[in-house]
């Protein structure tokens, strides 16, 4: 028996379903002549109409041109923009994280106010630690006899203290890298206050504590005072500083003459005006350096100068203390 190689074709005689007279027509849609009608009576959609549902578009795009661009392409709407993500601008210095900004200085930066209230407060924190660790040792050297009598017996231990004090004062003034990188700053600046602190002790074991009282009270009101004025003033001493490093070279020169003098023949009033000059001197330094680091003049000490301004600002405040034991203590 053979197969058929194709299936018979429509104009069979015996299809299963037998064709209507005249063929099928041609498929209608909806609506349309001798098809089907549309459900529940609805109108047809348009198809041209834009998506959107009942919310109306929000000025949408411009029709597409039916001429051609010169190039042979079709005019196309424009590209959606892409969203930008606002930058805000970064905190890259030691103050707490993002803040308002500050008049015309935006938030982050150096000059702002936060920023600046910032590092005041951490100076003075550092300073208020360095203070007490001085006093204290003061007071051990002074009112411990056998501590005092040790020191004077023992003048090794002032030059010692001396030596290192200068030379960590030298390292953290001329020396960006160990002055700003922890913990290697805090750690040179606790030796330069220990071996200062040692330096004062030592000096104060010569006079009575009632003059060492006394200097530490007078220090505490010429401190106080300078802080207020430098807070209130509108005088800038910031831009001075050829006048104060003209007054500290002189201040420098004058002292090691006076210590050559004194070493041959004990002058009482060079003595004593080296020492008022001492203390007027650094109580300019102390102006000078509380407005470095309050930034309210031309000049002011960055932000990142925490233990340079704790330093300056340390330095003369003991430098003042002891400058005044030298006029008061010869006369208890």
């Amino acid at each position: 028996m053979s197969h058929p190689s194709a299936p018979p074709p429509y104009s069979d005689k015996d299809p299963l379903y037998p064709v209507p007279p005249g063929g099928y027509g041609a498929p209608g849609g909806y609506g349309a002549p001798g098809g089907y009608g549309h459900p529940g009576g609805f109108a047809p959609p348009d198809p041209y109409a834009q998506p959107g549902g009942y919310y109306p578009q929000p000025g949408g795009y411009p029709e597409p041109s039916s001429q051609p661009d010169p190039d042979g392409r079709r005019n196309q709407p424009p590209p959606m923009p892409m969203p930008i993500m606002p930058r805000l601008p970064l905190n890259t210095g030691d103050g707490d994280g993002y803040g308002p900004s500050d008049g015309n200085v935006e938030f982050g930066s150096w000059d702002s106010l936060s920023v600046r209230h910032t590092f005041i407060r951490k100076v003075y924190m550092i300073i208020s630690v360095q203070l007490l660790v001085t006093v204290a040792i003061v007071a051990v050297f002074t009112f411990v006899e056998p501590v005092g009598k040790f020191v004077r017996g023992n003048p090794a231990v002032y030059y010692v203290s001396y030596a290192v004090f200068f030379i960590t004062y030298l390292v953290l003034a001329c020396c960006q890298g160990p002055r700003r990188r922890f913990p290697w700053n805090i750690i040179i600046l606790s030796i330069f206050t220990l071996a200062m602190s040692f330096m004062a002790g030592t000096i104060a074991s010569f006079y009575s504590s009632r003059a060492v009282i006394i200097c530490m009270g007078i220090t505490v009101l010429i401190t106080i005072a300078v802080t207020v004025f430098c807070f209130q003033t509108k005088v800038d001493f910031t831009s001075c500083g050829g006048f104060f490093a003209i007054l500290g070279i002189g201040l420098m020169i004058t002292g090691i003459v006076t210590a050559i003098v004194l070493s041959f023949k004990y002058i009482y009033w060079l003595h004593m005006l080296y020492a008022g000059i001492a203390a007027v001197a650094f109580t300019l330094f102390l102006v000078y350096d509380t407005q470095l680091v309050l930034g309210k003049g031309k000049n002011s000490i960055s932000p990142e100068e925490y233990i340079f301004g704790a330093m300056q600002i340390y330095t003369d405040i003991v430098q003042i203390f002891l400058s005044l034991l030298q006029i008061v203590g010869s006369r208890t």
